[in-house]
């Protein structure tokens, strides 16, 4: 391909570099690749490969286009996330990562037959830039231990869920044809059905009849191998043996040998989940106690080792992604919105937000009660009518601003300072 020239001719006789706007459609196999300058004008296109040689393109073909470090082009494209985008991230540019939905309106400015293609898509999110870079935000300069914090938490997260849906098929499971062991492992006061003795126990005797034949001595040594109870093991042993022996509805022989098969297989794959989220957990912890600012984050009441990975995960330490502290708060879902249209004037949640973040911000919240200046804040709120789930948003939102104060200044959590009492003026 023939180099473009990126120079324009001024009336003084003096060149200047034009500004040069990238856009990158992806795909599983290949990208498309557009240039445009500052006027609209289309530079270059290329496809290129999903590996290492297309990358590398990519790069020869932007610095043929006045691409330097001191002044790299910036580039948008539909994902966060990918090797393409860790590449372009780690050259120290700007990433836009333009939402789909935002991308498609934009097409409808340029086409109104509704014409698509790979190529138009890159030239769409290279002129997205050109003029509305302002409108959108660059990903954040994190740095490589909070995205490894991030790739853990989330994906802690995420092992901890996928633990709950196999939770719910197995007690789903055993609901049509045992339920002698959800009365025995489910339930308030109970070890849960995810927990290591319930699972050694379900594996041992995966239906009624098997249940019924099991000894002290065998429950003992179930219980024991799976480790130590919080209660006696001689009252957990005779609460079993009471519940497994009590007189109960059946399935046809063949078919609840059947169905504790599938039961066994279940198990299973709840304890590969079980066995999942231990390792994660252990890897979040230690990445996170290594970051320096996890001495911070775990300085606010409610905040724990694990909940604050994942608060620093979604908030990360790029000091200037957030403008100010209502930038977070909307962001994580704080901040309520407000519609007002003529006469008409509705202040609502937020709904598009970032859900990990609003999901761990209110589990923060409900956790800070136990301390008392969050619980007094929570009160105050409350006493003026609103529910629990306002007041908990709204103590979020508190804690949220108070979070950021602490991370821009590298100072611990003061209770004092963040819950002063408000000063009444004498008139």
């Amino acid at each position: 391909m023939e180099p473009t020239s990126t120079t324009k001719h001024c009336g003084n006789g003096r060149t200047r570099l034009s500004k040069v706007f990238c856009g990158i459609d992806w795909a599983e196999n290949h990208h498309d690749i557009a240039l445009v300058d500052q006027n609209g004008t289309q530079l270059a296109k290329l496809r290129i490969s999903d590996d290492s040689a297309g990358f590398n393109a990519l790069l020869e073909l932007l610095a043929r286009h006045g691409d330097s470090p001191q002044e790299p082009i910036p580039v948008a494209i539909e994902t966060p996330r990918g090797l393409l985008v860790a590449g372009l991230r780690a050259t120290g540019r700007k990433v836009y990562a333009i939402n789909p939905l935002a991308a498609a309106r934009y097409r409808d400015r340029s086409s109104v037959a509704r014409a698509k293609s790979d190529a138009a898509d890159a030239r769409v999110l290279a002129n997205i830039l050109r003029t509305d870079m302002a409108a959108h935000r660059p990903l954040p300069s994190d740095s490589e231990l909070v995205q490894a914090v991030a790739a853990l938490a989330r994906a802690h997260q995420d092992a901890v869920w996928d633990k709950t849906q196999m939770v719910n098929r197995l007690r789903s499971h055993l609901r049509e044809y045992y339920p002698a062991a959800l009365q025995a492992f489910h339930g308030s006061g109970t070890l849960g059905l995810d927990s290591k003795h319930a699972r050694a126990v379900l594996a041992a005797a995966p239906t009624p009849a098997a249940a019924s034949r099991l000894t002290r001595s065998q429950l003992r040594a179930l219980l024991n191998r799976a480790g130590r109870l919080r209660r006696g093991t001689d009252a957990e042993i005779e609460r079993l043996r009471e519940i497994f022996r009590r007189e109960c509805l059946h399935q046809l022989p063949q078919v609840e040998r059947a169905m504790g098969k599938q039961a066994q297989a279940l198990i299973q794959q709840l304890e590969a989940a079980c066995r999942s989220v231990d390792d994660l957990a252990t890897a979040t912890e230690e990445a996170f106690l290594a970051h320096p600012d996890s001495e911070i984050v775990t300085s606010f009441p409610g905040l724990s080792v694990m909940s604050g990975a994942r608060v620093l995960a979604e908030v990360g330490d790029d000091r200037e992604r957030f403008a100010d502290a209502r930038a977070l708060k909307a962001y994580a879902g704080a901040a309520p919105v407000t519609r007002a249209s003529g006469r008409s004037r509705v202040v609502v949640a937020r709904a598009v937000k970032n859900q990990r973040l609003a999901s761990a911000g209110y589990m923060w919240a409900f956790a800070a009660l136990r301390s008392h200046q969050p619980r007094r804040h929570y009160d105050s709120r409350r006493s003026t009518g609103e529910r629990h789930t306002a007041a908990l948003r709204n103590l979020f939102n508190k804690l949220l601003g108070c979070l950021y104060h602490c991370l821009q200044n590298h100072t611990l959590y003061d209770p004092a300072r963040a819950f002063a009492a408000t000063v009444v003026l004498a008139a």
